[in-house]
């Protein structure tokens, strides 16, 4: 379990998939997703079953993210690549009544500071669209740094999307960057 000033972070279990498949069902919330909305809640549960195995097994973090009346209001989810890297890929979504308040930036904090001191990662990434806006913001008040850009790599609802790729070392976290 992970904590911040305003949230739990609980590993995604099957009892949570009924609210998960609420928030993949608002169209804004999935504008920037590649898997689109899910038909029904069997897509859901089809989609997130993995995530909870691989929770499991420990291929790969998926938390729900929960205010402190332990509510969801989102999912935070780390992609770990084999070992010998010590590297993550991260994403996220909240429920639109949490975007604009910091949530994104302050749970994104807390993992860069968990995945550093405590994972002894070397290397976090993320990545968006080029127009999600919020999500350059997130990453960019997180400390992570643009490092390049793919061209229509991401099949957004709306048609091909370039694709942004941030960032951040340890030698940034720390402080130790030459």
């Amino acid at each position: 379990m992970i904590k911040t000033d305003r949230t739990i972070w609980t590993l995604l279990e099957r009892d949570d998939l009924k609210k998960i498949h609420q928030l993949q069902s608002i169209p804004k919330v999935e504008r920037f997703n590649t898997l689109g909305i899910p038909k029904d809640f069997e897509a859901t549960k089809k989609m997130m079953t993995p995530l909870i195995d691989d929770n499991l097994a420990g291929k790969s973090l998926t938390f729900t993210v929960r205010n402190h009346d332990h509510e969801i209001i989102g999912l935070f989810a780390v992609k770990k690549f084999p070992s010998r890297y010590q590297a993550v890929e991260v994403w996220y979504k909240y429920f639109p009544q949490y975007w604009g308040h910091g949530f994104g930036t302050e749970i994104l904090k807390a993992f860069i500071k968990y995945g550093f001191e405590e994972m002894k990662l070397h290397r976090i990434e993320a990545g968006c669209a080029v127009d999600h806006i919020a999500s350059i913001r997130v990453f960019e008040k997180a400390g992570l740094i643009r490092e390049g850009r793919s061209r229509k790599t991401l099949p957004l609802t709306d048609g091909w999307s370039d694709h942004y790729t941030y960032a951040i070392l340890e030698e940034d976290y720390f402080g130790t960057r030459n």
